[in-house]
């Protein structure tokens, strides 16, 4: 593919009909997805003097050093980014993220004007609510950013450019690497160990919220049955839970047996009447009850919906 055809394909230049709800919809959520990560920064995590990482720590350490708005210095260092980015490894960001990027930075300096850069609560033994607070703005807002299917820009960019050139390292490992690093240069600025520490758990913090956003919140269980009263247990699965399954086929690892194993998946209320459903059935039953993050398809929430979400 040539760097004009990947141009096109970024940018949506190859005539490709766009529908205009979608377009808005997906748009909508990068604002709000900024907006969020602007709350998170600006009232949680600044007045922590915490750099959680990305371009927007190394703009927090540069406003406590020099007072230079965050919003600013945020998009000051984004753009390079985005242009070495764009040069480096092809129009693969796409206009989605430049809206990102100016949205994010447009907040930020919005909320800076209007809101200051007073802490939110000044009893130093909140400070860890606070932190964790803003870890779960900042990853709710990233979150819906990624579903929007841009990316946040900054960091990330700098780890994909290095994961090129060493593709024996995951992109993961990498970018954890990069944020360490501007969290070591605010422990060495502020000579604290608390910005650290808190650092490091909005970082953590950022990471599980944005996963649950972009995967879903979904409370359904995926339960897995092995009995010998198999067909009694679909009976009652298809209908006293109104809820159909999956027979998989598996073999005994003692005897070699052929077993039939149950799959279904049910909600959390269901749950406890499943166990006691299959136990009043049989109770030699093997179950093994596992999390689901979300579940897509007929019964469940739409697969057409979230793949275009």
């Amino acid at each position: 593919m040539t760097r004009i055809q990947e141009f096109k394909d970024a940018f949506n230049l190859k005539g490709k009909k766009i529908d205009p709800k979608e377009l808005a919809k997906e748009y909508a959520m990068i604002l709000i997805g900024t907006f969020l990560m602007a709350v998170g920064f600006v009232v949680f995590v600044s007045p922590l003097k915490l750099a959680p990482g990305g371009v927007y720590g190394i703009a927090i350490i540069l406003h406590h050093l020099f007072e230079l708005p965050i919003g600013i210095s945020g998009i000051a260092l984004d753009i390079p980014l985005f242009i070495i980015g764009t040069l480096w490894l092809g129009p693969k960001f796409g206009v989605k993220t430049m809206a990102g990027i100016i949205s994010l930075s447009g907040f930020i300096s919005l909320l800076e004007y209007l809101y200051g850069y007073e802490p939110l609560i000044t009893d130093p033994s909140a400070d860890f609510l606070i932190a964790l607070f803003g870890g779960i703005f900042i990853g709710l807002g990233l979150g819906l950013v990624f579903k929007s299917r841009a990316t946040s820009g900054g960091t990330d960019i700098i780890a994909m450019i290095i994961s090129k050139y060493f593709k024996h390292i995951p992109i993961g490992t990498i970018l954890i690497c990069v944020d360490s690093v501007v969290v070591l240069i605010a422990l060495m600025v502020f000579k604290d160990w608390s910005v650290p520490l808190y650092s490091l758990l909005v970082i953590y913090v950022v990471g599980i919220v944005a996963d649950k956003v972009i995967a879903g919140f979904s409370s359904d269980k995926v339960v897995l049955i092995v009995s010998e009263k198999y067909d009694e247990i679909r009976d009652c699965i298809m209908q006293d839970l109104n809820r159909g399954g999956t027979f998989l086929k598996g073999e005994g690892m003692y005897n070699h047996s052929e077993k039939k194993i149950i799959y279904v998946t049910v909600s959390r209320k269901q749950l406890p009447q499943l166990i006691y459903f299959v136990h009043e059935i049989d109770k030699r039953a093997f179950i093994s009850v596992v999390d689901a993050s979300s579940t897509l398809g007929e019964g469940f929430d739409s697969l057409e919906e979230k793949a275009l979400s």
